[in-house]
Parts: structure tokens; sequence; C-alpha cells
């Protein structure tokens, strides 16, 4: 956990929702996210051609992060292994190795890793892990607007 001055220890915590979606992998994909602070929520969704699923799983995280603006508390929920054990274990090693994998090669998403390292330096962030498509209604409604940014990404509108 990140810890910034000016982030008051008794501050409400915005929660993070996220889920990635791709039709095909690599395919039509999507992201989506549903940020709540206190009673205040915020669905946000967007998508693009040509992608994989790990690239959308990371761009729900970073959009969702992105749209806070100033640092927070956050709890990132997200299904994605990917995502959660990258920025938790993975991260600090790709970077001491000058972002090349135990094996040698090089980092798959390495800009949207660069990205998410961003964005998440800006907040003080715990990384939770859900299991996906288990009934738990915030990441049901982060998968639908991953499907929903799927959707509109195919349709030419995101």
């Amino acid at each position: 956990m990140n810890t910034l001055k000016g982030i008051n220890e008794s501050a409400k915590i915005v929660d993070l929702y996220s889920d990635g979606a791709c039709k095909g992998n690599p395919g039509w994909g999507g992201w989506g996210v549903l940020l709540r602070f206190g009673e205040v929520e915020k669905a946000l969704c967007g998508g693009e051609a040509d992608t994989t699923n790990n690239r959308m799983e990371l761009s729900a995280v970073i959009q969702g992060l992105k749209a806070l603006n100033r640092p927070c508390r956050v709890r990132v929920h997200t299904d994605s292994r990917y995502v959660q054990q990258g920025i938790s274990e993975w991260l600090p090693n790709w970077i001491r190795r000058n972002w090349k994998t135990a094996g040698g090669g090089a980092v798959k998403n390495q800009d949207l890793w660069r990205e998410l390292a961003e964005q998440a330096a800006r907040h003080e962030v715990e990384w939770l892990w859900v299991k996906g498509h288990a009934g738990h209604p915030e990441n049901e409604r982060a998968d639908a607007l991953a499907n929903e940014g799927a959707r509109l990404a195919r349709e030419g509108k995101r």
C-alpha cells in the first residue's frame, strides 16, 4: 500500500470495481469500471478493436484511477489475477530487471503496466481479487459495462 501525504487516514475509501471483456482474443474488447464513494457511483466503459482480454483488464483499472481527480484511498476489486498479481508481485521485479520477465523476455503490455504504475502511485491503493461470475453484484456490473464497451467499440462508437 502506498502512503501519501495529503490523504487523511479517516478519509472515506473509493471502491473501484473493474473488468475487461474480449470477443475473440485478440478481438473487439471492452473495459468497465464502477466507482463508488459512499452513496455516489460513477460508471465508465470503453473499448477498442484488435485487443486482448488482459489489455482490457489493465485499461479498466487505469481509466478508473484516472477518473479520480485527487489522491484517494482506493480499494481496487478485480477478477483478474493478471492485474492483481502483476501490480502486487511482478511489477517491482520487472522494473528492477528493466522491464524483462524472469526468463529474459520483454514484459507484455508494458505500455499499460507503466501507465497503471503511474496512476496507482497517485493514490493509496489496496488490490483485491474477487472471483468473477460468482454473483458479486458490483463485479457483475463492471462485467456488463465491459461488454457494453466492447459492443460500442464494435459499432464504432468508442
